[in-house]
């Protein structure tokens, strides 16, 4: 099934979608693309792949998990740079597009700088400075995903980004939780991304991943390696491995 969780800025839908496995589902694993909207379009499109593949393969889910998929997070900041609405595919990004505008919702605020993990009004992206919005969860998109997560309470969520080819463990002011480092390990040692317990090239703060592990939910930031790439095979073997590790427990 498939429901509108909240709007964008500019009245867009944001949209998740739900396959179930073939019996009983007492967990839930969440992945979302395109928090950083048209500047990663590639996570949408994996996003969608990966839908795709699971309404096409519904016995890989084990009988205990469901799966939710949110594709994009910041329909504003996709629309800026494919200049469309809904899915799309590779063919329909522009060549040579200056994709950065498309990072950040309509209000400038860079959506993965708005929520409540050490959260300040201005973070830092790439060196530069970046509005984090007035308050944690000031923006549209930051509170759907707050009312979702709070309501479908997932055992784990995962993010896709692009483009540090590499896999973060949340933590938010209390170190990497167990089962997190656990399904970090189980993602990269599947895809082949390396695992990293932080992210040091420069200060974070306001992250969704930091809040989710604030509140108990592991979460892990799977970057891509580059801005346009989908690396399909190694995100389907990192998602595998996790459906592996809540079926059983173990690694």
């Amino acid at each position: 099934k498939s429901e509108v969780i909240g709007k964008s800025v500019e009245g867009r839908d944001i949209g998740a979608h739900y396959y179930y496995g073939s019996g009983k589902t007492d967990k839930e694993l969440l992945f979302i693309g395109g928090i950083h909207g048209g500047y990663e379009w590639n996570s949408v499109i994996l996003a969608y792949q990966f839908m795709d593949y699971l309404e096409a393969n519904p016995e890989v889910v084990p009988a205990n998990l469901k799966v939710a998929v949110i594709p994009s997070l910041n329909p504003d900041g996709v629309y800026k740079v494919i200049g469309q609405e809904g899915r799309f595919a590779l063919a329909d990004v522009p060549k040579g597009v200056n994709t950065k505008p498309g990072r950040f919702n309509a209000h400038g605020v860079d959506l993965n700088r708005n929520f409540d993990c050490e959260w300040q009004p201005e973070s830092t992206w790439q060196g530069n400075k970046v509005s984090a919005g007035a308050a944690p969860f000031s923006e549209p998109e930051a509170a759907a995903l707050r009312a979702f997560v709070l309501r479908a309470k997932p055992s784990a969520v995962v993010f896709w980004h692009s483009q540090a080819n590499a896999i973060y463990a949340a933590e938010c002011g209390a170190g990497i939780s167990t089962e997190t480092r656990a399904i970090m390990e189980a993602y990269s040692k599947a895809s082949g991304y390396p695992g990293n317990d932080t992210f040091s090239a420069y200060p974070v703060t306001g992250d969704a991943e930091g809040w989710l592990a604030s509140i108990g939910i592991p979460a892990l930031t799977v970057e891509l390696k580059t801005h346009e790439t989908v690396e399909w095979l190694e995100n389907l073997a990192g998602a595998k491995a996790l459906f592996e590790y809540y079926k059983t427990g173990i690694m």
